[in-house]
């Protein structure tokens, strides 16, 4: 750091010291409030509002009884779409069966896949809220590149407030990831005549597909 950087560094403490009514640094340690913060209170199956909030951010949602009907349901949504039978899919997903006639690569999303599909880490019905983190069978590119995202969300990965997202990361005792993505619907704007585009900076289309377990 150059020196005059130090001195404006240095002026710029000065002036919150002052306005807290400190002549230095704190003399002992700081130490952090226990607990959480303030959690706003919702009534209501937490499965059932995270479904609800993610319907209202242009989300759709398709509910499935196994994790086995997950590859026949990702071929009925592109043909409803429609899109060709094409599918950048996460590597965390090479267990499940694919329909004949799809066509489905793995590993990072590239500017020609048009519909990928990626498992979550969790979702958060606090607000609504999908929540991945990047990794090798996990990369974000399949998040943001496509046109079409699809994700499979089982209901026991629904937490109720982000504080819960936290505690589970911890508890399942994952490495800290390069990135956390919390996904709450297409990509939008309104920079265009303050009217609502979709798909301005990533995925057009959200569909999620919430498996019962």
């Amino acid at each position: 750091m150059s020196n005059g950087n130090m001195v404006g560094r240095e002026r710029v403490l000065a002036q919150i010291r002052q306005s807290l009514g400190r002549s230095g640094p704190a003399a002992a340690p700081i130490t952090p409030l226990s607990g959480p913060g303030p959690i706003p209170a919702f009534a209501g199956d937490v499965v059932e509002r995270f479904v609800a909030k993610m319907v209202e951010k242009a989300a759709t949602v398709e509910r499935l009884a196994s994790i086995d009907d997950v590859g026949t349901a990702v071929a009925r949504y592109l043909a409803a779409i429609p899109v060709p039978p094409q599918l950048r899919a996460s590597g965390a997903l090479r267990t499940l069966a694919w329909p004949e006639g799809l066509q489905v690569q793995y590993g990072a999303a590239v500017r020609a896949d048009l519909s990928s599909v990626t498992p979550c880490f969790a979702a958060v019905a606090e607000s609504g809220g999908i929540v991945t983190l990047s990794g090798a069978e996990t990369p974000s590119t399949l998040n943001f590149v496509p046109d079409n995202h699809i994700v499979v969300v089982h209901t026991a990965q629904v937490v109720a407030h982000f504080e819960d997202l936290w505690a589970k990361w911890r508890a399942a005792g994952h490495p800290i990831p390069r990135t956390v993505n919390v996904i709450s619907g297409p990509s939008r704007t309104a920079d265009i005549e303050q009217t609502i585009q979709l798909g301005a900076h990533g995925p057009r289309r959200l569909h999620i597909l919430l498996v019962a377990s």
